[in-house]
């Protein structure tokens, strides 16, 4: 039985993790390499709680309560108290394979180790262990408090049991689970939606319409919410191109090639809402400025 789940990572994601955790009523334990990266993790929590009880989804007194469940420790070894452990660090296969080594070193027999890795083979992180049954993607969607869909995503090795489980924790979380029964990148949505973003990618690179034109195309020919430069701004261009990069690397398929425009843009440090700048600028708040 899961009680007590153990988030290695307080940034955007792995912050948002724990709090729909601590939501659900679990024990959450949260790390990161520095107190400062851990205070404005819970920092973001407090924030997203209390917009939460302003709306009247929850009460003045539940947000004491979440935040009360969770606790912050930069020693991974506090680890060993978990029954779960998800882990929310940088996209990148050879830091999630070193931290998987040591968890694996850590943590109890019996423990599921999740990763939230969007593109990166569940198969090839849990080879960086020796209990690759118990190792399982749970891709959560961003912003975390706010998406519903969970991937769950089956390793070759990954156990049913560990999928049924991590399932539920899922479902305890207020989220909606889809399950990927097959390790190919990008698993069920970045693999039909990155396409969609990089071909727009393209299709301005090559000057056939403006950004606000391609957007608006989407938007009303096939009745989506944004178009798709606004939806990679959103998603972060560096996480777009990660997850491109991901993806080309395990299938070799040119749909997922990443656009030269995207590798310099990601360069030149316009990654959309979070800095300000992207297809788009914002300000301080992420609206939208007029160019």
């Amino acid at each position: 039985m899961i009680k007590t789940i153990f988030v290695v990572g307080a940034g955007l994601m792995g912050s948002g993790i724990a709090q729909v955790a601590a939501q659900g009523g679990y024990r959450v334990v949260m790390h990161d390499l520095n107190d400062q990266i851990l205070q404005k993790g819970m920092e973001s929590i407090k924030n997203s709680l209390e917009r939460f009880a302003k709306k009247g989804k929850i009460s003045e007194g539940e947000v004491s309560e979440i935040i009360n469940r969770i606790e912050t420790t930069t020693d991974l070894t506090k680890a060993a108290e978990a029954e779960l452990v998800i882990e929310a660090v940088f996209e990148n296969l050879e830091i999630k394979k070193d931290v998987f080594s040591k968890l694996d070193n850590i943590c109890k027999p019996e423990a599921i180790l999740a990763t939230n890795t969007s593109a990166l083979s569940i198969t090839k992180i849990a080879a960086a262990t020796n209990r690759p049954e118990q190792v399982v993607g749970m891709h959560f969607f961003s912003p975390v408090p706010m998406m519903k869909l969970v991937e769950i995503i089956k390793g070759v090795r990954t156990a049913d049991t560990t999928v049924a489980i991590v399932k539920e924790v899922a479902k305890q979380m207020g989220k909606e689970p889809v399950v990927a029964g097959k390790d190919f990148g990008g698993f069920i949505a970045n693999r039909v939606a990155l396409p969609y973003m990089r071909m727009a990618i393209v299709v301005l690179t090559e000057g056939i319409a403006s950004k606000e034109e391609i957007d608006q195309a989407m938007r009303l020919g096939y009745g989506f919410p944004m178009g798709p430069l606004e939806l990679a701004d959103l998603t972060g261009l560096d996480v777009l191109l990660h997850s491109l990069e991901g993806i080309y690397n395990d299938l070799q398929d040119p749909a997922y090639a990443p656009p030269p425009l995207l590798k310099r843009m990601v360069e030149a440090g316009l990654l959309g809402r979070k800095t300000g700048q992207g297809f788009y600028r914002y300000d301080a708040q992420g609206k939208r400025l007029p160019d």
